[in-house]
């Protein structure tokens, strides 16, 4: 299962791990499909840290899940930030996951058992690299330059197809 963000800075293929964390990827492939993240801004950008955006509001505060509401954590001892480009659902504690995630520049293993991690970036590392160097506010890591998801292509849809059967 993948998907495509299309930004400014160039297009982020991610893997969505369907089978480890089902309630993350039908929220996030769900509002994909809608159009929900098209123009999304790249809200919160720390060097070094995360990329986060998911928030239609522009204002890093806003955001629902397909439910409505929050939904609760999805998480496995396999599936850890180790690495470059991990996706996860941003939330405000536990099981308050809405419609925000973030994209790892690095290895952060602090945030394991703490947040859904869903997918991973497996093309575009270049874009992502540009979107590190986009320089931020010192105190409230919101990009000096608009940077935006214009909109998102699905690769494969499994929840909907399991539902066409």
């Amino acid at each position: 299962m993948a998907v495509t963000l299309h930004t400014d800075l160039g297009d982020i293929k991610l893997e969505l791990f369907c089978e480890q964390t089902p309630k993350a990827c039908e929220n996030f492939l769900a509002l994909c499909a809608s159009g929900y993240y098209n123009d999304c801004l790249f809200h919160r950008n720390i060097k070094g840290f995360i990329v986060q955006s998911g928030d239609p509001t522009d204002s890093g505060k806003g955001g629902q899940s397909i439910w409505g509401a929050p939904f609760e954590d999805e998480i496995h001892d396999t599936l850890r930030h180790s690495f470059r480009g991990a996706v996860s659902m941003a939330n405000n504690g536990m099981d308050t996951n809405q419609s925000q995630f973030f994209i790892t520049y690095a290895k952060q293993q602090t945030l394991d058992e703490k947040y859904t991690l869903f997918g991973k970036v497996i093309h575009g590392f270049d874009a992502l690299d540009d979107l590190e160097k986009v320089p931020a506010d010192d105190k409230t890591y919101r990009p000096k330059t608009e940077i935006r998801i214009r909109r998102i292509t699905i690769h494969a849809n499994p929840i909907a197809d399991s539902s066409d059967q």
